[in-house]
């Protein structure tokens, strides 16, 4: 890989891996609209593992928090303080673990079509327009219930089809609960750090097993220009999201979704 290769494809990973616009069909349509080959598993892990760095950066204050109360909750088999936030951060996790495991092989081999992505990115962006459109939204994350949380959890699991964005359909299915963006959009974010971690663990190990040469200096550029872009974009969003809602991105995902009907249809 060149150096602009890299740069494009970690920017890429950065920006779209907490926007509602899917950061898989984005890295699927690159060598499409490209003639780079596909950039290898160990470049994915590097990019995600800058993705991850970023989140975790940012929300170091609540997530410091959240791991003292959970340790205390295990101890007085109660919840305390932020212990039910991060609870409910590790359930909603589990269906998309488990869809993941299952689905694997379809995911792979079947949907990362053009096609798929472009009926994904306008599909579920609509349901997002219509989300992003209710007028209940008033609660924060610390208001979810147990219902409420398993709901965001089987909707994250849609995550896995091509084009459907894990930060997009999360955010909507918060929005439609009744919370507010900025809520909707910081519940989301931790909601990444589990997934993000054991689908890295993943290909991490995938990686360990291969043959494959490693190119650790392409890799270490691009974990810290995903990094760095992630953090970023999270700052931005949730500094801008109550002004300018999801909109703009809907508008995006309906041009790219035709766009992709017209060239491959």
């Amino acid at each position: 890989m060149d150096l602009l290769q890299i740069f494009i494809l970690a920017l890429i990973q950065g920006l779209t891996e907490f926007l509602p616009i899917s950061s898989a069909a984005h890295l699927i349509l690159v060598p499409v609209f490209t003639d780079w080959v596909d950039q290898g598993l160990s470049f994915d892990v590097a990019v995600h593992l800058g993705s991850l760095a970023a989140v975790l950066s940012y929300f170091r204050r609540e997530l410091s928090a959240m791991s003292r109360d959970f340790r205390l909750s295990l101890v007085r088999r109660e919840l305390v303080g932020e212990s039910r936030l991060a609870w409910g951060v590790l359930l909603a996790t589990i269906p998309v673990g488990l869809a993941g495991l299952l689905l694997r092989g379809v995911v792979e081999n079947q949907w990362r079509s053009p096609l798929v992505i472009a009926a994904s990115l306008i599909g579920f962006g609509l349901l997002l327009a219509w989300s992003d459109r209710q007028q209940q939204n008033y609660r924060d994350e610390h208001s979810l219930s147990w219902r409420d949380i398993a709901i965001i959890g089987c909707a994250q699991a849609l995550a896995l089809i091509p084009g459907a964005s894990r930060s997009g359909v999360t955010m909507t299915a918060a929005l439609f609960l009744g919370l507010s963006r900025e809520a909707a959009s910081r519940f989301s974010f931790l909601l990444s750090i589990p997934v993000i971690f054991l689908a890295v663990g993943l290909e991490s190990f995938n990686l360990i097993r291969g043959e494959d040469a490693v190119d650790w200096a392409g890799m270490a550029l691009g974990a810290v220009i995903s990094g760095i872009s992630a953090y970023l974009c999270i700052h931005y969003f949730l500094a801008f999201i109550r002004r300018i809602g999801m909109q703009p991105f809907v508008i995006y995902r309906i041009v790219l979704g035709l766009v992709l009907f017209y060239f491959f249809w």
